[in-house]
């Protein structure tokens, strides 16, 4: 049986990941779980790390996908408090269980769909801090 809301997720994580590679990074997994939750997409970035002052730092990247139709609101708007605290508690099992030890960052995508076709995708870098 085919289900219209795991399509349109994965449609929405195609899209990401597309969007991701564009802006320069590399997707290294999808799909990460564990028992706090799932990491929709891992990512790998170049960028400056201010904390060490490396210029080119090799950033470990989590990215959240989150996709609404136009008719139940802006994809954005669907990274609530409750689920941005749940990213921070699902990044720490990865970072734990991967023994990273760089920089990282959670990142989100947001994915707004007008009936079947994507009509947005937002990168938000550093979407969750704190």
């Amino acid at each position: 049986m085919d289900d219209p809301r795991r399509r349109q997720g994965e449609q929405a994580e195609e899209a990401a990941a597309r969007a991701l590679a564009a802006a320069g990074l590399t997707v290294l997994a999808r799909n990460w779980r564990c028992p706090a939750g799932e990491i929709d997409i891992i990512a790998e970035d170049i960028a400056p790390d201010y904390a060490s002052g490396l210029p080119n730092a090799r950033w470990l990247v989590l990215v959240e996908v989150r996709s609404r139709r136009r008719s139940q609101g802006s994809a954005r708007q669907s990274f609530t408090p409750r689920k941005l605290s749940k990213l921070q508690e699902v990044a720490a099992h990865y970072i734990q269980s991967s023994a990273w030890t760089g920089p990282w960052r959670i990142d989100a995508v947001a994915v707004q769909f007008e009936g079947e076709r994507i009509v947005d995708v937002e990168h938000i870098r550093h979407a969750v801090t704190g």
